[in-house]
């Protein structure tokens, strides 16, 4: 072997290790985060101590702390690890079952079905777990601050593209978008005491009603205009 393939092979074995070091980091705040996660689901804000967190994930009081330096950090990280990862999963279960339904109202009451049902989801318990103790924690709201922002990003995106821009390019829309995310976030929150069904919610009947109403008016203005 040459000097010049001895370098060559030596470079390569460091790459490896290097790249083996780089999936165990990730991997370690992998386990982590879903740990977080299941913790604060099942246990709550008071619940999800970093002791049962570093059990549950089985790695090192050191591992965790050199991911995530607070508690606090580490469940607002997790509660967003959480929700990205259900927006993409909500993203193509849509793709999945609106690719049969052309634009139009039956498509536009599947959109509000799929919205309502992201709010039943463990996500948005979680979330609701780190806003209520955020009203008091002022490390918590800061931290959750610019991630509820981006994340909040991402959902408007990802409804965007649920409801096509057939509907997504009309005028009234933006506002359509978030008064159904604001009416069906609070509206979830009557679950925590009241578990009943949420596909039976008389709310539902009414954001359909009212998305439907935002498709049609295009409509029926053309209508007018041509008569």
């Amino acid at each position: 072997m040459t000097l010049t393939q001895a370098s060559v092979s030596q470079a390569s074995v460091a790459q490896a290790s290097v790249s083996r070091r780089e999936q165990r980091t990730v991997d370690s705040r992998e386990r982590i985060l879903d740990a977080a996660v299941a913790c604060l689901i099942e246990a709550g804000f008071s619940g999800a101590t970093t002791l049962r967190i570093q059990d549950r994930a089985g790695v090192s009081r050191g591992r965790l702390l050199h991911h995530f330096p607070s508690r606090d950090v580490l469940l607002v990280a997790a509660a967003h690890h959480l929700a990205e990862r259900r927006v993409r999963a909500t993203i193509e279960k849509a793709a999945a079952e609106l690719s049969g339904l052309a634009a139009g109202p039956r498509r536009v009451e599947r959109v509000v079905e799929l919205m309502w049902e992201t709010h039943h989801e463990p996500h948005y318990w979680a979330a609701v777990e780190l806003w209520t103790a955020s009203r008091t924690d002022d490390e918590i709201a800061a931290a959750l601050l610019a991630e509820e922002r981006k994340l909040g990003g991402a959902i408007r995106s990802a409804v965007d593209g649920m409801f096509g821009p057939e509907v997504a390019d009309l005028p009234p829309y933006a506002m359509l978008r978030d008064l159904l995310l604001a009416a069906m976030r609070g509206q979830a929150l009557t679950y925590a005491f009241d578990r009943r069904d949420p596909a039976g919610d008389p709310h539902l009947e009414q954001w359909k009603d009212l998305a439907r109403q935002l498709v049609s008016e295009p409509e029926q203005v053309t209508a007018e205009q041509g008569s």
